[in-house]
């Protein structure tokens, strides 16, 4: 673990699955990422009110407000309070990419995700910021 390019970066993690959420949330903090981790899309709202994260990371499938509510809602923040946000979809729907790329996500990466691989591309989103 340990990488250092994402040491420092805000990340928001969104699942309504507790283990899932948290194994990401953990990975990310070992590797020194600032993360802040939510179980709801509504939550997700209040946290980029606070604090815009660098990187948000959402689940899509979740009750009540998904994750194409979610991202909807997020870009039509303005920018300052971080409604360009890089946002990376985690999806079990193989199908679902490109619905989600046209909703306003940057990446879409499959359930469970890769940790190592996902670490990496978080450092990328973050630089390009």
């Amino acid at each position: 673990m340990g990488s250092s390019a994402i040491a420092g970066v805000r990340v928001l993690v969104v699942d309504d699955d507790d283990s899932v959420r948290e194994a990401v949330a953990d990975y990310l903090k070992d590797c020194g990422a600032d993360v802040m981790s939510v179980s709801s899309a509504e939550a997700a709202m209040w946290v980029m009110s606070e604090v815009p994260p660098d990187v948000l990371i959402s689940d899509v499938s979740m009750p009540r407000h998904d994750g194409f509510w979610l991202i909807r809602a997020v870009r039509g923040l303005p920018m300052a309070r971080g409604g360009d946000v890089p946002a990376i979809a985690m999806t079990g729907r193989l199908d679902a990419e490109e619905a989600l790329l046209h909703a306003g996500f940057t990446e879409v990466r499959i359930k469970p995700p890769d940790l190592a691989e996902l670490t990496e591309l978080i450092a990328g989103l973050a630089a390009r910021c």
